[in-house]
């Protein structure tokens, strides 16, 4: 008969090999020592501190350098600290700490553990669109042009176009895009007719963004394309973007006042769905990433994305799913969606 494999358990005796498992020998460490409630005390406070961050960032005043913003700005990566604190607090053999991350744990699962699971519903829609910040210094405007058409969208709003390359995008969006507009330094390319095209109003001094009708398949659909002004992080100043602000306002003050039931903003709000200075807009759309995509569809910097600050919002219209679309020579990634009218 084979001789059974046996260790020497703490006790002196012995016992099968498995049992020596490495959850058992840090239980085992840890039992009787009562430090583990004393020990690890800032941990848990930093815990605590992180949770109350998460579940209150829109009472974090936006006074002293816009800090509220900034935080909601990249909100989702706070999760990031979840896993330091917990290695930190098995390392001090701390139970307080341990109890205390369940706090932070529990908040962010319950903000963004539903954009983890895919939401898409598949198949079906009637109209596909995309936006792309081209980036003013795109090496290769033609290509990024092609790039994005062939994601097989009806309709591609392209922001920060500048004089110089617009012609180059519109031939090379010509074979596939019959009617198109350009206003200032945003336009639109659709399948479908345009009418009722004007530059919309946000406050610049110049145009930025615009509005058109697109005869779709089911019916009108008011089509907005906008770039809000870009934000910046100063040591001096931090945050800065009252400039964004006062356009994401005049923008929602627009889109209030649409007379078309069925309404689609594209572009580049410098912004996410997380910051309050976008609630003139995002109070009354829907995000199609948040309602239909899969994953956070981050799309700057498009070398490491973090934050999702171009966005496809309806309202009147149905997402049915949401992606990001493959980097071209912009800095910034393009996405799309598909809605049902």
């Amino acid at each position: 008969m084979a001789q059974a494999y046996v260790t020497e358990t703490g006790s002196g005796g012995s016992g099968p090999g498995r049992q020596g498992s490495r959850l058992r020998r840090l239980a085992d460490g840890w039992r009787g020592d009562r430090g583990i409630w004393r020990r690890g005390l800032v941990t848990a406070g930093g815990a605590v501190l992180l949770a109350l961050v998460m579940l209150f960032h829109a009472q974090i005043p936006n006074g002293i350098g816009s800090l509220g913003s900034l935080i909601e700005t990249f909100l989702p990566w706070l999760g990031v600290l979840i896993p330091v604190l917990l290695v930190i607090a098995v390392v001090r053999k701390s139970a307080t700490a341990l109890i205390a991350l369940l706090l932070p744990a529990v908040i962010w699962a319950s903000s963004f553990g539903g954009l983890i699971t895919g939401k898409s519903i598949g198949t079906g829609g009637d109209l596909t669109v995309a936006t792309h910040n081209v980036n003013a210094e795109n090496a290769d405007p033609a290509g990024t042009a092609r790039d994005v058409a062939a994601s097989g969208a009806d309709v591609v709003a392209l922001e920060e176009l500048t004089a110089a390359a617009v012609p180059t995008y519109e031939k090379a969006l010509a074979g596939t895009y019959k009617y198109h507009s350009v206003q200032g330094t945003v336009g639109l390319w659709s399948k479908y007719p345009l009418n009722g095209t004007k530059p919309v109003d946000i406050k610049l001094g110049w145009t930025r963004a615009m509005r058109t009708t697109v005869a779709g398949p089911k019916g009108e659909v008011a089509v907005y394309v906008a770039h809000l002004p870009s934000v910046r992080v100063k040591l001096d100043a931090g945050f800065t973007a009252n400039q964004r602000d006062a356009s994401a306002d005049a923008l929602g003050e627009a889109i209030a006042d649409e007379q078309v039931s069925k309404v689609v903003l594209l572009g580049d709000l410098n912004g996410t769905m997380n910051d309050r200075a976008l609630n003139a807009v995002t109070s009354q759309m829907r995000s199609t990433q948040g309602a239909a995509g899969d994953g956070f569809g981050f799309s700057w910097p498009a070398s490491f994305p973090m934050a999702r600050i171009d966005q496809i919002m309806v309202k009147g219209v149905e997402p049915v799913s949401s992606w990001t679309l493959p980097e071209t020579g912009s800095d910034h990634l393009p996405i799309a969606a598909r809605v049902a009218l």
